[in-house]
């Protein structure tokens, strides 16, 4: 066990992080940094006759290099980069066909939910949103037709923990794919693949790239029918139409480059996020922290069992509403009132009315995303200026919201 009680991280992930997909070999200048190709075509020697690449969408070094990488880092025998994380979504709805089910955690991203029940629907792939925390919830929405389970372990934005193994376990015992996004963990502090899911999902432009300057997203997998599938969708390579929903090359080259500094920032994140949560779980103007390295988390037994650490993310109940939620925020100094998350700056947002206004207010509520439900991204800045930050813009709207003065009272 770890020092926190999570799983002991396995060696040797920090050198795959920096050296696989890396080899200086592979390029004439052994350049130990990957080289940025940015040329959407390539010459051929005699027709279809190539060097393994034709057209930028169907495949580029820039992108080769990073889907490898991303790949041993998941335990995984394939990558595949998408121009955003919603992109990898609508990727993995495309390996259905119209008249098929999913069914879907109930917390879930607010993009997430809206492309299940805006964008997905329209191809006739209706979604069952359900509390997957209770494995026999999610086992009554299986239907004859229902052909993927897609899971946030922990979910947005309640830090729900799902016991993936079993999940996995219920899905498979119907031939039913099982689908777990795991942007909030990263495989440093979680490996889906290795519990039993099919698919892996991430919204690389969190914590994988971590410096808030891209927009990607990918999935791994150990199927090599998916991977097959998946990348004629991504970019095209046959004759037959795809997607082509496929990430710059210089895209590519900074999330590659961040990467290689994925553990100490994820062990860093996991620092300060401890530290400011116990703080706040201690304040008397706040009512609840969701955090799953805290005992008082309800699935904090689970998260030890099959996760290596928790990130930065964690969202906390404010006493109050939307006014006191408000004049917090307004306050804030270091930490940055932003959507997103994962970057080495921190950020709040009150998923209400940012990240999960497109779900319907009364399906919000029943799940517990209220207007006092702040979501906190703690970054890599000095946890006591952190700390005092939180501090000051809780006092700053105590001064100026009496509904929260009547709660020291």
């Amino acid at each position: 066990m770890s020092e926190e009680g999570f799983l002991q991280q396995e060696p040797g992930f920090a050198t795959k992080a920096i050296h696989v997909g890396q080899e200086p070999e592979q390029w004439n200048s052994n350049a130990v940094v990957p080289p940025i190709t940015l040329s959407t075509t390539f010459k051929q020697e005699a027709p279809a006759k190539h060097k393994g690449y034709e057209y930028g969408r169907s495949g580029n070094p820039s992108r080769n290099v990073l889907e490898a990488c991303l790949a041993s880092l998941d335990d995984a025998k394939y990558a595949l980069c998408f121009a955003s994380g919603l992109g990898a979504t609508t990727a993995l709805v495309h390996l259905l066909n119209a008249g098929d089910h999913m069914i879907s955690v109930d917390d879930v991203y607010g993009g997430t939910y809206r492309y299940f029940n805006k964008a997905a629907v329209c191809m006739n792939v209706e979604t069952t949103f359900v509390d997957a925390t209770e494995p026999s919830k999610l086992e009554k929405a299986i239907r004859p037709n229902t052909k993927l389970v897609w899971l946030e372990s922990p979910t947005n934005p309640l830090l729900k923990v799902i016991d993936i193994k079993k999940i996995a376990e219920i899905a498979h015992n119907r031939d039913i794919l099982l689908a777990v996004d795991n942007t909030f963990l990263t495989p440093y502090f979680q490996r889906p693949l290795n519990l039993g899911a099919d698919i892996v999902v991430y919204s690389l432009t969190k914590y994988m790239n971590g410096h808030s300057d891209v927009v990607m997203g990918a999935v791994t997998t150990n199927s090599e029918d998916i991977h097959t599938r998946l990348r004629f969708l991504q970019n095209g390579k046959f004759i037959l139409s795809s997607l082509g929903i496929v990430p710059s090359p210089f895209d590519c080259y900074l999330v590659n480059r961040s990467v290689k500094t994925l553990p100490i920032r994820m062990r860093e994140h996991m620092k300060n996020g401890l530290e400011v949560a116990r703080y706040l779980e201690k304040h008397p103007l706040v009512e609840k922290v969701l955090h799953p390295g805290l005992p008082s988390h309800p699935q904090h037994e689970l998260a030890k069992r099959q996760c290596y650490g928790h990130s930065g993310i964690f969202s906390i109940y404010l006493k109050g509403g939307l006014s006191e939620s408000s004049e917090f925020l307004k306050a804030l100094k270091i930490f940055a009132l932003a959507e997103s998350l994962g970057g080495y700056e921190s950020l709040a947002e009150l998923p209400s009315v940012m990240t999960h206004a497109s779900i319907p207010r009364e399906e919000r509520e029943k799940t517990g995303v209220t207007d006092n439900l702040v979501r906190l991204s703690v970054g890599l800045e000095s946890s006591e200026d952190l700390i005092a930050d939180l501090e000051q813009a809780l006092e700053a709207a105590v001064s100026t919201d009496a509904a929260f003065r009547s709660k020291l009272q």
